[in-house]
């Protein structure tokens, strides 16, 4: 799949902007401040609903004003199209497909599209709620059930919290911990069977980009004793879990990490490591996403000559060349490593709140 167009409003530095996009490598050139991210951010807000640069809903609008569109033209390998649009407008966001209104996950399964970008390294050294979320995107477009559960499993992970700041009483507990245990099991599930096709992408790449670590492994953890009942896991904490305000343990409690032969815990990497291991998770979702829907992601690479070294990033554009993906770079200097393997390149520059594709 490839965004044949781009079209804005209203976010971030750009009033409106509308550019053409090439299928395969598109290069964003332009000085600090310009506006290459928010290009990037543009097509991520499609597939995702929210921004790379911290995951906000708000805040987006130019000027701050909370008011903000984003249009693209989607266009498959198979030749069918679509017109994606998503809006902010009084304080909610909404989808739209072919001009007609849908549920916001009604639009994020139509594009899919995965970043790397300078705050990626906290996928690795970050919160478990980035985990999560990198993992609960790649299960949302394997497992068509998924949003619902997830939503009922929020829902009741709300119910049973404040009956913990108020005090509830067993009865009222009870079927809401059901709820939560139903929902949580499944979505566990779900975590696990998709970290295990996940696993040899990852780890195919780790052995590309960080050699010198040795054997790697992908570990996950449920948010609840391996083997336990999550109900009556629930049941027996009510007491502690009451005496912090939230619940404890739950499928909103899981994780997962890389373990390496010769780095045993993520706090061993370097910067430049959490980096490349970030990395491999982004393209080894990216593998699997294609190998499931025979349709490869959107590829973006925010300011990639900046977070990796010459030698790293020629590794990425040999682990790319051959890959049908639409890839979408930004850059504040001319893609030397790029223009050096003579990738076919689309180049645009980014200045004064406008962009322009550059003569070949």
């Amino acid at each position: 799949m490839y965004l044949s167009e781009i079209r804005l409003a209203n976010l971030r530095c750009f009033e409106t902007l509308d550019v053409e996009l090439g299928d395969r490598w598109n290069y964003f050139l332009g000085g600090n401040g310009a506006g290459k991210t928010t290009l990037l951010e543009a097509v991520y807000l499609l597939s995702h609903a929210r921004s790379f640069r911290g995951g906000s809903r708000t805040g987006l609008g130019r000027r701050e004003i909370d008011e903000y569109s984003v249009f693209g033209r989607l266009e498959k390998r198979d030749g069918s199209s679509a017109r994606l649009g998503l809006s902010r407008s009084e304080g909610r966001l909404g989808g739209r497909i072919d001009g007609a209104a849908v549920p916001l996950g009604g639009l994020l399964r139509q594009s899919a599209v995965v970043c790397f970008e300078p705050g990626s390294h906290d996928l690795i050294a970050g919160s478990a709620e980035l985990r999560r979320s990198f993992l609960d995107w790649g299960v949302f477009h394997v497992e068509p059930e998924f949003l619902e559960c997830w939503r009922r499993h929020q829902k009741a992970l709300r119910q049973r919290n404040a009956l913990l700041r108020r005090g509830g009483t067993a009865a009222e507990f009870e079927p809401w911990e059901a709820e939560l245990g139903t929902a949580g099991q499944r979505i566990n599930e779900w975590r696990i069977g998709y970290l295990a096709r996940l696993r040899p992408h990852v780890l195919g790449q780790l052995e590309v980009f960080l050699p010198e670590l040795g054997t790697a492994d992908l570990r996950f953890k449920p948010g609840w004793q391996e083997g336990a009942s999550l109900v009556e896991d629930l049941a027996a904490n009510r007491q502690r879990d009451g005496e912090r305000g939230h619940t404890l343990r739950g499928a909103h409690r899981a994780d997962w990490s890389l373990l390496f032969a010769k780095a045993s815990r993520r706090e061993h990497l370097s910067r430049g490591q959490e980096k490349l291991a970030a990395l491999a998770c982004v393209i080894g979702q990216a593998r699997l996403f294609a190998e499931i829907a025979l349709e490869w992601p959107i590829l973006c690479f925010d300011d990639l000559a900046s977070e990796l070294d010459e030698p790293h990033q020629g590794l990425v554009i040999d682990s790319l060349k051959a890959v049908p993906a639409q890839i979408l770079i930004t850059g504040t200097a001319a893609p030397l490593c790029l223009t050096e393997q003579k990738v076919p390149l689309i180049m645009f520059h980014v200045e004064h709140e406008k962009v322009s594709r550059m003569a070949e």
